[in-house]
């Protein structure tokens, strides 16, 4: 597990009362067969999905279906190492690879009643609830910057997003959100 103590700093964001960062988080990549995921679900007490386009979450861990084969793996920093070690352990001798990603990206939480409206200033989703329902992940477009868009709760969203691209999509949200006197 990266120790994040030694990292840089994540860029000053635009403060706005629609976005807020998320604390320092660990991330795993994980790519694997079917097999794979079951075992690192039962690592890790989580039901990974092998539904397109959801997630699984127990407490401050969460699966993200990315692909096929590929979750995004999100926890607390202190569950890091944990979540590691057991992993190790549970996928022995099974081919898969699990890299670790915290220091490259960091989350933001998008939460209102306009949280929608103003993500769709510049993603191309259709992110009403009947077609973006809650605990649907994908990745996609804000802007110009590649983001992870996870829908937590009727009107929250989680966003993830590469660290040198946190400040530009921080932002691009804050001009959406001023259009609407957030």
């Amino acid at each position: 597990m990266l120790d994040l103590s030694n990292t840089r700093a994540a860029p000053p964001l635009v403060p706005s009362a629609l976005v807020q960062p998320l604390p320092p988080a660990s991330r795993y990549v994980l790519r694997g067969k079917q097999l794979v995921m079951a075992a690192a679900g039962a690592a890790l007490g989580l039901n990974i999905s092998d539904t397109a386009c959801r997630s699984a979450q127990q407490g401050s861990r969460a699966a993200l279906w990315m692909g096929p084969d590929e979750q995004l793996l999100l926890s607390s920093v202190e569950d890091g190492p944990t979540i590691g070690r057991h992993l190790g352990e549970a996928l022995k001798g099974m081919p898969h690879s699990l890299v670790d990603i915290s220091h490259r990206q960091l989350g933001l939480a998008l939460s209102g009643a306009l949280a929608e409206t103003v993500l769709n200033a510049g993603c191309p989703l259709d992110l009403h609830p009947a077609s973006f329902p809650v605990g649907m992940c994908t990745r996609t477009l804000l802007g110009k910057a590649d983001i992870v868009l996870w829908r937590t709760g009727s009107d929250s969203f989680h966003v993830e997003v590469w660290r040198s691209f946190a400040e530009y999509v921080a932002r691009f949200l804050a001009e959406a959100a001023r259009e609407f006197a957030i």
